[in-house]
């Protein structure tokens, strides 16, 4: 491929939310700007989720440090930042994950629909930006089409549930009026925000807390919920009637014993729901009156039997996305070849109006129907001669022959003329 199609991304994956948010780019036009000017890319496309922040580019001649120096005057982190969180891949891969993000299969909760309204959200700012460009954009549309089929296909977006979002519904079907209880969140990472993306879809409430209050501010900013201190949450448990657990502490937080003298203080019972693993609440909690402990592994086995029949899918899918990878890499390597093609169909055509018009003015021709006729006939030879040389330069392009494309540009003076407009 002449032009090399890259992804930086920064993922749940890879990095907490609570690091993943220092990653945040806060002004996009600004950063296509800066992008396009200092990293070397031509056209690029920046997805930004709770979950991800990503870059995908276009360019002949790109520099990922200079990609990552550019990433990090816009963000005010140092360049040593990215070494340890960011991935990069290019053309094959960069195309292979953009099709895995549209299809859901490299979401936190497989098949998950918001990611695919998120991508095309994308694809328009960084159109309107004027930041992406032939290659982008093709690739992006081409990319929501294939994505939206799987999905169509496979019902890999049907008949799934993910733990935070079971630990919601449990609790739903458990407390009485839960929009009007005090709801607690111990934790910032991979399951708590599935929980927080849960709350907030449904309109909920909630406070949340983790070993320092940086991390929770950071959490908040991005997922919802409001930020309380760590140490008041640990000596206050009553003031609490829904408490979500999803830490990897080695130890348990939750303990009998504070528990104990929260419900002496309490009026009303508590309901206590351990995502963590290991465990970080004490299962004697279970044995105090008027609470109620579930733990991962009883919403983990509720979980499974609704996922099971997406995870059955995921294979399928991986296939009809590696079979789509190099149809869509072909029609990206073809696209090199369009300015050639399509300059050369511009100047043979000047050429043909041209000696048409001439050939006119000698027959003195005046009759509307008969000039149509001589017209017609000259697009029709124009096009027979010169459709097979176009059609084999695209072939040339797909097949990533460079050395072809080359030798057509100096036959066909393109560099030449080029310059010369």
């Amino acid at each position: 491929m002449n032009q090399n199609i890259i992804n930086a991304r920064i993922t749940f994956r890879n990095a907490p939310i609570h690091i993943l948010e220092r990653f945040t780019i806060r002004d996009l036009e600004n950063a296509y700007v800066h992008f396009k000017k200092h990293s070397g890319l031509e056209e690029c496309v920046i997805i930004q989720t709770c979950n991800r922040i990503e870059l995908f580019g276009k360019a002949k001649n790109y520099n990922i440090s200079k990609i990552k120096k550019t990433w990090a005057s816009l963000t005010g982190l140092e360049e040593e930042a990215f070494e340890e969180n960011i991935e990069f891949v290019e053309n094959s891969e960069a195309i292979h994950h953009l099709l895995k993000l549209t299809s859901g299969l490299d979401s936190m909760v497989i098949g998950e629909e918001q990611i695919l309204g998120q991508i095309k959200n994308s694809i328009t700012s960084a159109r309107n930006a004027k930041a992406s460009g032939q290659h982008l954009n093709n690739l992006f549309d081409k990319a929501i089409r294939i994505g939206t089929r799987i999905r169509n296909s496979s019902g890999i977006n049907r008949g799934g549930i993910s733990v935070g979002s079971m630990a919601v519904k449990l609790a739903e079907e458990n407390v009485d009026e839960l929009k009007l209880k005090k709801i607690l969140l111990i934790g910032t990472g991979e399951v708590s925000t599935l929980v927080a993306k849960s709350l907030v879809r449904r309109g909920y409430d909630f406070v949340v807390t983790s070993r320092t209050m940086d991390r929770s501010q950071a959490f908040c900013e991005t997922m919802g919920g409001k930020p309380v201190k760590f140490e008041d949450v640990l000596s206050g448990f009553e003031n609490y009637d829904v408490l979500f657990v999803a830490t990897t502490a080695p130890y348990f937080l939750v303990t009998q014993e504070r528990i104990v003298k929260a419900m002496k203080i309490k009026k009303s019972g508590m309901m206590i729901l351990d995502l963590s693993n290991p465990r970080t609440v004490d299962e004697k909690v279970a044995t105090i009156g008027a609470v109620k402990l579930m733990n991962l592994d009883q919403i983990a086995e509720m979980v499974e039997k609704n996922m099971k029949s997406r995870l059955n899918k995921v294979k399928s899918v991986e296939n009809i996305i590696s079979e789509e990878v190099s149809v869509l890499e072909a029609s990206m390597k073809r696209l090199d070849a369009e300015p050639l093609v399509k300059d050369v169909f511009k100047n043979i055509d000047s050429l043909r109006v041209k000696e048409l018009q001439k050939a006119l003015q000698m027959l003195n021709e005046k009759d509307e129907k008969k000039i149509k006729i001589i017209e017609e006939l000259t697009k029709a030879v124009v096009e027979s001669i010169v459709s097979t040389p176009m059609n084999n330069i695209r072939k040339a392009s797909e097949q990533g022959e460079p050395d072809i494309i080359e030798m057509a540009s100096k036959l066909f003076d393109y560099k030449k003329q080029k310059e010369l407009d």
